[in-house]
């Protein structure tokens, strides 16, 4: 059975939640079904910018992916990008609303929400299928009140409800029965059924407790999914390196330095798969034997985390590195962080103000209200090699430095190299995704071998895996007499509705 609305909600962050969305999308669109991704509200430093110039989650344009879509703002209508522990840019519908605290945006949700219902209602009307993914857990009882993001919107579309559960973990009947527990009757009902991921071992030695779950919570067990190893998925938002390949002495090393706003470190993803690259992340340098290439990562507040940068000691890290000859990489944020000044006039990423660079290319920013999002393509400067990205940025770059850019884009120039062709910078995130331009960058920094990974290729490899092995755990009599048994429930619950309604009036 095709549902209409399929919802899929976690006991734990990171249970598995966007992994198995993105297998649910493939499968209906393996299946001919016209089907789309949905996120009602994301909080993550990892976004993708859309072809109608809006910025979503990573995760939900991984997803688009599995559906052969192009990712659309509608299939993320609330991003919550942190600034600090208690702050967040707020972005609706693709674009920047503006700065909140967490208190402000508590009061918010009621506005976000009609956001939310207006991008579902769209998404709906378009495609047969839509799969919904939860955020965090729905048994998150602090902030039931208001709630966009799991149950609260499942109720409020009166969509069905899958739950999964990391074993990896441990506990995962107390993971399961718990969330159940702190669930409404109504919100209880909603759940279809379970999924248990990251099972590793014989099945037969799970049975018994499989059996007892049933039992106990009259829901079957839609599947227990095993433990995929060397899966590779770009990562909602978590900085994660169990994807790098190469661990050897002789290898090229890249070191990143390890901000609090580190943002988009998806950047970093194919050269952590890259078989002759280590990728070394380091909150300080102090552990740091030497570089090839040291890269300064996108940054959601650019100001401190270079305030940050200075305190660690990078500073008089990367004049050593290149002193010895090393070369030096910035991305966005990292970018602006290479030049003599950051203005930020509005305090659009803190208390209004200037912050002096690190003075290595001769421009300065000035951040500006307007976020800049779009997809951008073209070549390096005086070469034929291609590059592709996107920008996601609120600043704007003058100085000197620019007249000798890194790249000629389709529309403009972008970026920057020094005169000694040691330091260079970019706006594009998602520079190493095309392999001519990794290996072209690689051969700048002094690494001569041409092994960039297809990331793309990779990509749908591991989309095309989770959705294989859905196909093969899933017990597809289960789900479908789960669906059934709902959607009659579900038509009851609207007659009923309706019934009193016209008795009322």
């Amino acid at each position: 059975m095709t549902p209409k609305a399929l919802m899929v909600q976690g006991t734990t962050s990171d249970a598995g939640k966007s992994t198995l969305v993105t297998a649910l999308c493939r499968h209906y669109h393996r299946q001919g079904v016209s089907v789309a991704p949905f996120k009602p509200q994301n909080m993550a430093l990892n976004s993708a910018v859309t072809l109608d110039g809006g910025e979503i989650g990573r995760a939900q344009a991984v997803q688009a992916a599995a559906c052969g879509l192009p990712a659309h703002s509608d299939m993320n209508p609330v991003l919550l990008k942190p600034n600090t522990d208690t702050t967040a840019q707020v972005i609706i519908h693709g674009q920047v609303l503006q700065n909140q605290s967490a208190v402000q945006y508590h009061d918010y949700k009621k506005v976000a929400k009609q956001a939310v219902l207006e991008s579902w209602q769209r998404l709906t009307a378009r495609y047969q299928t839509v799969i919904v993914e939860g955020a965090g857990s729905p048994a998150e009882i602090n902030l039931r009140a208001g709630d966009i993001a799991n149950m609260g919107f499942a109720e409020a579309v009166d969509c069905p409800v899958i739950l999964i559960a990391d074993i990896d973990r441990g506990g995962v009947f107390a993971h399961i029965v718990g969330t159940l527990a702190l669930l409404s009757a109504s919100e209880q009902q909603r759940v279809i059924g379970f999924v248990i991921n990251r099972f590793r071992g014989d099945i037969a030695l799970l049975q018994p407790g499989l059996d007892w779950l049933e039992s106990e919570t009259g829901k079957p067990v839609l599947a227990v999914l095993p433990y995929l190893h060397d899966l590779y998925l770009e990562a909602e938002d978590a900085l994660c390196s169990r994807h790098a390949v190469s661990s050897s002495k002789t290898a090229f090393t890249i070191v990143v330095p390890h901000l609090p706003s580190f943002s988009n470190h998806t950047d970093f993803d194919p050269l952590q798969l890259h078989p002759g690259v280590q990728v070394v992340f380091a909150k300080s340098p102090e552990h740091i034997d030497g570089a090839d290439l040291v890269i300064l990562p996108g940054s959601k507040s650019v100001r401190s985390d270079l305030a940050r940068l200075k305190q660690q000691g990078w500073e008089s890290f990367i004049h050593r590195h290149l002193r010895y000859g090393g070369k030096l990489l910035g991305i966005c944020g990292g970018f602006q962080m290479l030049g003599s000044a950051i203005h930020d006039p509005h305090g659009l990423e803190g208390e209004p103000g200037s912050a002096e660079g690190l003075n290595l290319l001769t421009f300065e920013t000035t951040l500006q209200t307007h976020k800049r999002l779009r997809q951008m393509s073209g070549f390096f400067a005086h070469q034929s090699v291609p590059v592709a990205g996107y920008e996601i940025h609120m600043g704007i770059s003058q100085g000197p430095a620019l007249n000798r850019p890194l790249f000629n884009l389709a529309s403009e120039d972008d970026g920057a190299i020094s005169l000694d062709n040691q330091v260079a910078g970019s706006y594009l995130h998602g520079l190493f995704d095309v392999p001519a331009a990794c290996d072209a960058l690689l051969n700048w920094a002094g690494y001569q071998q041409q092994h960039a990974v297809d990331f793309n290729a990779l990509r749908e490899s591991g989309i095309d895996r989770i959705t294989d092995s859905w196909a093969e755990h899933c017990d597809f009599a289960k789900l479908d007499q789960a669906l059934r048994q709902f959607y009659r429930q579900s038509d009851e619950r609207t007659a009923l509705s309706t019934a009193l309604n016209d008795f009322s009036s």
